[in-house]
């Protein structure tokens, strides 16, 4: 038997969940550190209309992040099962769907934001005065799509394999590359926006050669065959229906972004969305964590329903819930006590920092059920039950806060929008509840 395999099946719940979860909590933590030294050292040196380019571009990320995490979770949640079937012949048939679709994707997508980049700047809320950094930041930050894409899912497939360490390495090479290249470029090279964008895309190619060093050296459980590197109707069909709640909920947070940032502009200007820029980067530094629990928890549940153990998948969730609880509690805690400290590391404009005390205050509210939240829509994920894993990844920012962000501003003005949050988590949190106490009586029959 594989070792990741005897930590996936015989292994305690709480030491498997650590030793999964772990490397990924660190790894993500180390991205999201990237991008909030990004945002400081932009605020530091162009200001709050820098801030606000890079928030224009980051929906279009956030479209690239979310096809690589379609394919990669989609992918690695049938290889998972595959594994613990102990049908390793198929499981790497999926890793060659898995990589033709992240090729034709992420080239598919760095060819259409070359040709529109501008209009889509526009579309997603960038004003005349913040598209100049806007542009600058996302012509470098696209050529790193292709590099990018791998890196996020050839990530996922690693996890299901039980390699978590592996994956922590490859995120944590990019994000400390990045960190160290972006006070040269910016400061020392005096490149602005464009140094950041520059600094991102030579650390996603390092990040990206390791994973493919990886797969193709044979240190991988799964072989990158080239008869398998076919596109195979069944596989693609599955990929796409479980991962497809990753991409409504990541590709939703582009749409969200794009009615936002157009409202904010309406109701609170340039600062307002540079306010939210920074907002985005604190929630994402602080619940980046629970990700990493939810990553770690994925590939122990489906290796777990591979192998009929039902019983033990049950209890990775519940442990699941109740660790990313107790850290969305501490975050939360962070946010509501600290807030004028955060936005002053970022700027020194004193509105933005007004602004943003005020919103996080009120955006923070249910934050703490955002465990519960991110466990349950996994959960579903692992299973490869894609409609309700699908329903709960559009539920907040589709179904639930893009009509209250075009609705709430009308009566509140600016407040509207931070309500809006809240509101769309408090109904959140009811629905998905009522879900799992459905689904947990199923698993019990």
């Amino acid at each position: 038997m594989n070792k990741q395999e005897y930590n996936l099946s015989t292994e305690s719940i709480g030491k498997a969940l650590y030793k999964l979860s772990a490397p990924a909590m660190i790894g993500m933590i180390v991205m999201a550190l990237y991008n909030l030294v990004d945002t400081i050292f932009i605020g530091r040196t162009v200001g709050t209309i820098g801030i606000a380019g890079v928030a224009i571009v980051f929906p279009i990320q956030m479209i690239i992040m979310a096809l690589a995490q379609t394919i990669g979770i989609g992918g690695s949640s049938i290889i998972s099962r595959r594994i613990g079937a102990k049908k390793k012949d198929e499981a790497e048939q999926v890793l060659g769907n898995i990589f033709l679709l992240v090729l034709i994707t992420s080239v598919s997508i760095m060819t259409f934001g070359y040709i529109f980049l501008e209009p889509l700047l526009l579309l997603f809320g960038a004003t005349k005065t913040i598209l100049p950094s806007a542009f600058s930041y996302a012509q470098i930050i696209l050529l790193g799509t292709v590099f990018f894409s791998f890196t996020m899912s050839g990530n996922n497939v690693i996890r299901s394999e039980g390699n978590a360490k592996v994956a922590m390495v490859t995120m944590l090479i990019g994000a400390i590359l990045n960190i160290i290249l972006d006070p040269i470029f910016i400061f020392v090279l005096d490149m602005g926006v464009a140094g950041a964008a520059l600094a991102t895309v030579i650390s996603q190619f390092i990040a990206f050669a390791y994973i493919a060093y990886y797969f193709l050296s044979g240190k991988s459980l799964l072989k990158l065959r080239s008869k398998y590197i076919k596109l195979q109707k069944k596989y693609v069909k599955r990929i796409f229906a479980i991962g497809s709640s990753s991409f409504v909920r990541m590709s939703s947070s582009s749409l969200m972004a794009l009615v936002l940032n157009h409202t904010l502009a309406i109701f609170g200007g340039d600062v307002a969305i540079a306010t939210y820029g920074v907002i985005n980067r604190l929630t994402a530094f602080l619940f980046m964590p629970l990700f990493g629990i939810v990553q770690g928890m994925q590939p122990l549940v489906g290796y777990s329903i591979g192998a009929k153990n039902i019983d033990r998948a049950h209890q990775a969730i519940k442990l699941s819930i109740k660790v990313t609880t107790i850290m969305a509690l501490f975050s939360f805690f962070i946010l509501y006590l600290f807030p004028r400290q955060l936005f002053g590391v970022f700027s020194t404009d004193a509105e933005l920092i007004r602004l943003g005390t005020r919103a996080i205050r009120i955006i923070a509210i249910m934050l703490p059920t955002m465990g519960f939240q991110v466990v349950v829509s996994g959960m579903y994920q692992a299973m490869g039950r894609a409609k309700q894993a699908f329903i709960l990844s559009s539920l907040r920012q589709v179904i639930l806060l893009i009509p209250l962000i075009l609705i709430l501003p009308h009566f509140f003005n600016l407040d509207g929008v931070w309500y809006s949050f809240f509101i769309a988590d408090f109904l959140a949190v009811l629905i998905t509840w009522r879900m799992y106490s459905h689904e947990i009586k199923r698993i019990k029959k």
